[in-house]
C-alpha cells in the first residue's frame, strides 16, 4: 500500500538507513531499480545528494530522496520517525545503520556508542515505525547483521560488558542484540502481513571496515597475538565490492521467494542460513528487550 503516482501506480515506500555510501546506497540502488521509491537516511548533505543522483539514475519508480539524521542520537531518531510515519504506509524499511569504533565513545545521550548505533537506533526507529509498516503491508523490515556476532559477548544485563573495551567485539555483541531482537520481532509480527528478516553482507570494502579493521587494539588481547593471521582474514573478507555486499539485503527485502516468509537469516550468498549461535536464546532475547526498552522507550 502507499500513495497513488501520477501514472496510477501504487508508490511502494522504502527507507534504507546510513544509505548514502558503501552497502547503504547499493541497497538503495536495488530497491529503486525494483520500482520502490527509497528515502535515505543519513548525516551528510553533501553525500546525501550524490547517493540520491545515483539511486535516480537506475530507479524506475518514483524519484528518491534524502533526509538528514544523526542516527547516533535517540532524539534525532524519534524526530526522523515522526516525519517517515507523518508521509504514510511503509513497505520496506532497511536498517543498515552501522558503527564500529577503535575506543570506546559515548553518544550525546550517554549511551556506549556501538550498542546506541548498532541496536538501539534501528530497534527505536523500526518500534516507532510498526504501524506504518503494518498499514504498507505486504511489507518487510530488514536487518543488516554481521558474522562477529559468533565471537560477541553474550550478556546483556547492563549495555557494557564487563571486561575491557574491543572494538570488534563490542560491535559483534551489539549486532547480536539486534538480530536477537529481529528474531523475536519476527515472532511478535507473524500473521500481520509484515515479514521480519536479519541479512549479513559477509563484508566490503567500505569506510568502516577500511577505518576500523586495521588496529589490533580493535580484538582482544589473546587475538592480538595472532594479529597477522588476524588482519589477513579482516582484509580478505572485506575485498569485495559493496553491490556485491548488498545483494543479501536487496533479497530480504524485495525477493517474491520470501512472500509469507518471516525470521529467516539471509547469509552472504543470498540464500536463507541457520540462525547465528545465541541470537535465538530466550535468556539473551529477555536481555535485550528489557535493556532496550529502558533505554529506548517507545511511548516517549
Amino acid at each position: 500500500m502507499g500513495g497513488t503516482t501520477e501514472g496510477g501506480r501504487v508508490e511502494r515506500r522504502a527507507v534504507v538507513t546510513a544509505g548514502t555510501g558503501g552497502i547503504g546506497l547499493e541497497t538503495a540502488k536495488g530497491l529503486a531499480a525494483r520500482g520502490l521509491t527509497v528515502t535515505v537516511v543519513g548525516r551528510d548533505a553533501g553525500r546525501g545528494a550524490r547517493a540520491v543522483e545515483e539511486i535516480a539514475a537506475v530507479a524506475t519508480g518514483e524519484q528518491p530522496r534524502f533526509v538528514a539524521a544523526d542516527l547516533a542520537s535517540l532524539g534525532a531518531v524519534r524526530t526522523l520517525a515522526a516525519r517517515l510515519a507523518d508521509e504514510g504506509p511503509l513497505a520496506v524499511l532497511v536498517n543498515n545503520v552501522g558503527g564500529m569504533f577503535a575506543r570506546r565513545q559515548r553518544t550525546a545521550d550517554g549511551i556506549e556508542a556501538s550498542f546506541a548505533v548498532n541496536h538501539l537506533s534501528p530497534y527505536l526507529l523500526t518500534e516507532l515505525l510498526l504501524d506504518r509498516l503494518r498499514e504498507g503491508a505486504p511489507s518487510r523490515i530488514v536487518n543488516v547483521t554481521s558474522g562477529s556476532v559468533q565471537l560477541a559477548r553474550r550478556t546483556f544485563a547492563a549495555v557494557e560488558p564487563p571486561g575491557g573495551y574491543y572494538g570488534f567485539h563490542w560491535y559483534g555483541r551489539a549486532k547480536l542484540a539486534h538480530l536477537a531482537y529481529t528474531f523475536d520481532l519476527a515472532e511478535r509480527l507473524r500473521g500481520s502481513g509484515v515479514g521480519v528478516f536479519a541479512a549479513d553482507p559477509g563484508g566490503a570494502a567500505t569506510a568502516m571496515t577500511d577505518g576500523t579493521l586495521t588496529s589490533p587494539r580493535i580484538v582482544s588481547p589473546g587475538l592480538r597475538l595472532l594479529w597477522p593471521l588476524v588482519r589477513r582474514r579482516f582484509a580478505r573478507s572485506t575485498a569485495g565490492p559493496a553491490s556485491v555486499a548488498a545483494r543479501p539485503s536487496v533479497t530480504a527485502a524485495t525477493d517474491p521467494a520470501l512472500d509469507g516468509d518471516t525470521g529467516l537469516l539471509i547469509g552472504p550468498e543470498g540464500r536463507p542460513v541457520p540462525a547465528y549461535r545465541g541470537s535465538t536464546d530466550a535468556r539473551i532475547v529477555a536481555e535485550v528487550l528489557g535493556l532496550s526498552r529502558r533505554l529506548a522507550p517507545t511511548g516517549v
